[in-house]
């Protein structure tokens, strides 16, 4: 069940993202939940280094999506040559 609710609050977190990104017409559901799942783990590597740390599923949300966003403007760094 935890995996499950995973994968619902990283397609979130990844939609979300890509929403605040303006690449959600680039990528499809499949990517975005992804991105949101790598943008979830990529987000609670990086937010304790900088002493912040949520709780709960919306903590979870908040931190995949502060990943999400993360991953991709390096997405977008790489392919485009700027962040957008």
């Amino acid at each position: 069940m935890n995996f499950l609710i995973m994968l619902i609050v990283g397609g979130i977190a990844g939609w979300l993202a890509s929403m605040v990104m303006r690449t959600d017409g680039q990528q499809g559901v499949i990517l975005n939940v992804i991105v949101g799942i790598i943008g979830g783990f990529l987000g609670g590597f990086l937010l304790p280094m900088v002493g912040l740390s949520f709780g709960g599923w919306i903590g979870y949300l908040v931190t995949a999506l502060i990943g999400a966003i993360v991953l991709l403007a390096i997405v977008n760094l790489f392919r485009r040559g700027r962040v957008r």
